[in-house]
């Protein structure tokens, strides 16, 4: 199975990336610090996208820069792109061909303006066009689902964002989340099926709920709707009813209290059916248990939980997550 193959891959793709990239990495740093540099403006779709919404807190945090996400039909479809003045921008995309990304890419240097491509293809169209690229040094990903490439992307994130913090404990980390594969399995035949869902993460790992959701979308079928834990208790939270499938992440950090207290309120006033990722103790809600890490840090390793829930999911479904519907390992938008 070539999913589940690049899913275990990804500890050595990690590992290679970390040697191979601390030079590149140093000089988008400064590129993206640089003198006259006010914001980051980051275009990217689907998965890469996700890797877009990590950015927003480790650039945002380590580098104490805004980070916008693009909206490519300004420069497209409306043909008004925005004044970019002050921006670097930032193109991430896996194969580095979708057009309207390119348009973006290309409108930030027609104004001058600072531009880096995070993407797994050097020969690309999207690498062609920018002043530096990052490469995420994946190998070939010929599963439809972005998995390895995705984790790569978000080492690419922070491996820019901190020079100065050792981010060799990532593939330790990651590996220690396919180790639990068999409580992952279970949580999976404790939920059951899935028709639809909730997931749930906030911080860095809001990230985590959308690229969750969107697995669980092409892989599985599953309608799941990510929200960060403070957006749902804004009104989502009415659509829990009883066994309601509840999927949340909940790492180690600043935010924990505050998640575990919506989460128990979903069991206790919505009745939802509850699974938890998560590196701390929670005796009374149904986990698996990962490793210790960074809170700004593991979303690397809780995407890859991720990946293998959906995964079984999808099996306990009946469905291929080799060949999902309608989708294309490339995909162009214009």
């Amino acid at each position: 199975m070539t999913l589940r193959s690049e899913i275990f891959e990804q500890p050595d793709v990690l590992r290679g990336a970390l040697s191979a990239n601390q030079s590149i990495a140093a000089r988008a740093r400064d590129m993206l610090t640089g003198a006259g540099i006010g914001h980051i403006l980051i275009a990217a779709r689907g998965t890469s996208d996700n890797a877009a919404r990590y950015a927003k807190y480790a650039w945002g945090t380590k580098l104490s820069m805004p980070v916008t996400l693009a909206a490519p039909s300004l420069y497209t479809k409306y043909q008004q792109p925005p004044d970019l003045s002050s921006a670097a921008v930032v193109g991430i995309s896996q194969s580095g061909q979708s057009p309207d990304l390119l348009a973006v890419l290309t409108e930030g240097r027609r104004q001058g303006r600072p531009t880096i491509a995070i993407t797994n293809d050097p020969e690309s169209p999207m690498a062609d066009i920018v002043d530096l690229v990052v490469p995420l040094k994946a190998g070939p990903e010929r599963s439809v689902a972005a998995t390895k490439t995705y984790t790569a992307s978000l080492l690419a994130i922070a491996m820019i964002a901190d020079d100065v913090v050792d981010l060799d404990e990532i593939p330790g980390s990651v590996a220690g989340a396919l180790d639990a594969e068999q409580a992952i399995v279970a949580a999976v035949e404790r939920t059951g099926p899935m028709p639809d869902a909730v997931i749930l993460g906030r911080g860095y790992n809001r990230s985590t709920a959308f690229e969750w959701a969107l697995k669980l979308q092409e892989m599985a079928y599953v309608l799941a709707n990510p929200f960060s834990t403070a957006d749902f208790a804004h009104g989502p939270f009415a659509v829990l009813e009883q066994d309601f499938p509840l999927l949340a992440v909940v790492p180690a950090g600043v935010i924990a209290d505050d998640n575990l207290t919506l989460v128990r309120r979903a069991r206790d006033e919505g009745d939802a059916r509850i699974t938890l990722l998560t590196n701390i103790d929670v005796p009374d809600l149904p986990t698996v248990n990962l490793p210790m890490i960074e809170e700004w840090l593991s979303p690397i390793m809780f995407i890859v939980a991720a990946q293998l829930f959906t995964l079984h999911a999808a099996s306990l479904a009946g469905v291929d997550p080799e060949t999902p519907r309608g989708l294309r390992k490339v995909t162009r938008t214009t």
